[in-house]
């Protein structure tokens, strides 16, 4: 007898009971001693006789399992792909029109898919369990034959919902806070990218497990029908089914959390059903395939859970703010983005109005419709006590409540007029829906006579055009292609090593737009903003292309003084308030550089 020990790569194990599946093929052969399988690390060991058995046959064991021993990487490439595509879909989803039916909805959509998917995992790990139901006594017709798994996924279907109410109920039992809401669907929505990715192949989250007891793989049928054996099957515990049950807890609510097993169990049910006509047909190592698309579907699911739970946090996260900015600022049109400044109320993507005063108290009026909240930005000022009326107009399941987590309020609407009361401090105040979906900003200022948009009514036609009086003329005129070069484009001022840049702000804007400096050297700014309205806010100088921040400070009635070092070539921006004021624009050699160039390089 020759005993020989060896480790063996397993790779497209899914979850630690698939080390069952494993160990229970290899030790089928002739000659082997022991078998230890190991999710984690992707490996297994084995000790043989190798008079009796081969490393070949072992791993033709392995193969036979539904697993593999060489490493493939093309699904993680279009998974990776596939993630990327739904954090843009996020961005473009969360700007605060009717999600319901564009995010609510399709969420559910992709808990079907993914109940489509996972009963791929279902088939592999639990599959004979129903077979074995489905096979308890002949069949005399195609009914009775049918009928044992009909029963057997119809109790699996009744445990996945019943536990997804039990789960979903315990959230809203205690009564938790918008901030412990917040937290719980963080929570789950990190599992859930987590469990996604062991899914789907990638090896960084496989240390992050739950253990699964060794009975999950090893039901037998004894005397129990198929429906109990359907219902008591529902209730083990595998990966995938332990995040659905997340996704159910952090819905805080017995009925949607019912409803969200409900329809992924739903989608186990096709091919469970039909598990004995097709497994001839597909193979293991092809349903392993598939199963990583279940995985992604399952970091999406996360990063909806994620997004939700920053929202309703309080965390604007749009992953396209910046690359929207980016695009449209870098376009060649500064001149009309600084009259727009002055325009926010005639921007169809950001519907500003500010409150009116009557008595002592701010009156700020938002519509509540299947466009989500409208408008999605105000404006109040700071200190003034505020009597917010939302006008309940078109009420569905995802604006239903308004949660504004600074305030610490939730506000349930019903038709009609709704009001909150509240005295604003200094820092800006966030809402969103109750699944933090759709939102938008309140802006507190310190004084409202120098914001210019819509005031009062705030549920009338958006798009409209302010009247004139609301408009301040901008100081380079109506027509900025009539402006001279030398007063939009200026080069700093050497002295020694450094550079001086000087800019004033006049009203909402800035002179001169564009500044021309080195780079590589160090730059002193001397910002005026003595004539600016409404200075005291956030500025940012960062890079057009990248995003990178160069500089950051908080504004002032007077000059602020920066110093910063720019070492690339290219456009680096001055925004205000998310507007962008001007360029600074970085040359190797500022005195070659053409001013009429970078003028129609940026200004139309």
């Amino acid at each position: 007898m020759s005993i020989k020990r060896e480790r063996l790569r397993v790779y497209d194990m899914t979850c630690t009971s698939c080390e069952t599946r494993v160990e229970r093929s290899i030790k089928k052969l002739n000659g082997v001693l022991s078998v230890k399988a190991n999710y984690t690390r992707q490996s297994t060991i084995v000790e043989y006789d190798e008079d009796l058995c081969s490393i070949r046959k072992i791993k033709t064991a392995i193969r036979n399992a539904g697993y593999s021993t060489e490493k493939s990487n093309g699904y993680k490439i279009i998974g990776l792909l596939i993630i990327v595509a739904a954090i843009v879909l996020l961005g473009l989803n969360t700007s605060g029109f009717d999600m319901d039916s564009k995010l609510n909805n399709a969420s559910y959509a992709v808990l079907f898919i993914v109940g489509i998917f996972t009963s791929i995992h279902c088939v592999g790990m639990c599959g004979g369990i129903m077979l074995s139901q489905s096979l308890l006594k002949e069949s005399k017709n195609k009914f009775q034959s049918l009928q044992p798994a009909i029963l057997y996924n119809l109790g699996r279907v009744i445990s996945y919902t019943i536990l997804g109410g039990i789960v979903g109920a315990i959230g809203s039992v205690f009564s938790l806070s918008i901030m412990a809401k917040a937290a719980l669907q963080i929570f789950a929505g990190i599992f859930m990218v987590m469990m996604g990715f062991n899914m789907a192949g990638f090896s960084i989250f496989r240390r992050f497990n739950i253990k699964l007891p060794s009975f999950a793989c090893n039901n037998k049928n004894k005397n129990r029908t198929p429906f109990l054996v359907g219902l008591l099957n529902g209730l083990m515990p595998c990966g995938p089914l332990q995040t659905m049950q997340l996704f159910a807890l952090g819905t805080g609510s017995a009925v949607k959390g019912a409803l969200s097993m409900f329809i992924f169990s739903l989608g186990t049910v096709p091919l469970m059903l039909t598990f004995g006509a097709i497994s001839g047909l597909l193979s293991k190592s092809y349903t392993k395939k598939i199963l990583k698309f279940s995985g992604i579907l399952i970091v999406v699911l996360g990063l909806i859970m994620g997004n939700r739970g920053l929202s309703l946090a309080g965390i604007s996260v749009n992953p396209l703010n910046l690359l929207s900015s980016n695009t449209e600022e870098t376009s060649g049109n500064i001149g009309n983005n600084t009259s727009s400044n002055n325009n926010k109320s005639s921007n169809s993507s950001d519907t500003s109005n500010k409150a009116t005063i009557e008595n002592g108290v701010q009156i700020l009026k938002m519509t509540a419709s299947s466009r989500g909240y409208t408008p999605n930005v105000s404006y109040i000022e700071k200190g003034t006590p505020v009597k917010l009326i939302v006008d309940g107009k078109q009420l569905n399941s995802c604006n239903s409540t308004l949660v504004i987590p600074s305030l610490n309020k939730q506000l349930k609407l019903k038709s009609g007029e709704n009001v909150l009361e509240f005295t604003p401090g200094s820092k800006d105040i966030k809402f969103s829906c109750w699944m933090g979906m759709i939102g938008g900003t309140i802006k507190v200022v310190d004084n409202l006579d120098s914001i210019s948009g819509t005031s009062g009514d705030s549920s009338g036609d958006t798009s409209s055009e302010p009247s004139s009086q609301e408009i301040k003329p901008s100081i380079y005129g109506n027509d900025i292609s009539k402006v001279s070069t030398d007063r939009l484009v200026k080069k700093a001022q050497t002295s020694n090593k450094n550079q001086e840049i000087i800019i004033k702000g006049i009203g909402y804007e800035i002179d001169p737009l564009i500044i021309v400096i080195n780079k590589g050297i160090n730059t002193n700014l001397s910002l005026d903003l003595t004539s600016f309205d409404n200075p005291e806010s956030d500025f940012f100088i960062k890079d057009m292309y990248t995003g990178d921040l160069v500089k950051e400070f908080t504004g002032k009635k007077g000059i602020v003084e920066l110093q910063f070092t720019i070492d690339s070539s290219g456009p680096y921006g001055i925004f205000y308030d998310g507007q962008l004021l001007g360029l600074i624009e970085s040359v190797s050699d500022m005195n070659s550089a053409n001013l009429e160039e970078i003028r129609n390089k940026y200004i139309k």
